[in-house]
């Protein structure tokens, strides 16, 4: 296995075609196991209300679901931001963490998705070898981003990916 990329974005390469296309991941794990993450820029049809009440007060009024990738659709995972990211149910990036519902930490704000990505062992080492996916650092604000984050993530990288981030959803309407 390849240095684990827990924290690290993995933004869909433009030759992606599949469920992924133009998406961007946030990788919560990845040991020899296999990686697990969330896709970050996929808004759901639902409001986190509508399909889970429970979980209301850890967001704003009215906030959306986010499909967090195709695996168990029927789960939910929840990110947030912490004052003390120690007191997360287990820390991603720097202030960003799972949120346990359950638990009594202080999050600052938090996002809710339904089901997530994964990955079997060697699997995403492998997508990496494919050029299916590119690395890169996540913003702080990613994990909340409303915009078109697979082209600001893209851009951040800079040099010829900056104009790989103005390539429009369907290239061949350009």
């Amino acid at each position: 296995m390849a240095e684990s990329l827990r924290g690290k974005l993995l933004i869909a390469a433009p030759s992606l075609f599949d469920f992924f296309r133009r998406s961007v991941v946030l990788i919560v794990e990845h040991t020899e196991q296999g990686a697990f993450g969330v896709i970050l820029n996929r808004r759901a049809d639902a409001d986190v209300t509508e399909l889970v009440p429970d979980l209301g007060p850890l967001v704003e009024r009215g906030a959306p679901l986010w499909v967090g990738g195709p695996v168990a659709p029927d789960s939910i995972v929840v990110l947030g931001e912490f004052e003390q990211p120690e007191q997360s149910a287990g820390a991603v990036t720097g202030r960003i963490g799972v949120v346990d519902p359950d638990g009594d930490s202080e999050v600052l704000r938090a996002r809710v998705f339904v089901g997530h990505a994964g990955w079997g062992p060697g699997q995403l080492d492998e997508e990496l070898e494919n050029d299916a996916w590119i690395v890169g650092e996540p913003d702080p604000e990613d994990v909340f981003a409303v915009g078109d984050l697979w082209s600001e993530a893209v851009a951040r990288r800079g040099g010829d990916f900056r104009l790989l981030a103005t390539m429009p959803d369907d290239p061949s309407l350009n």
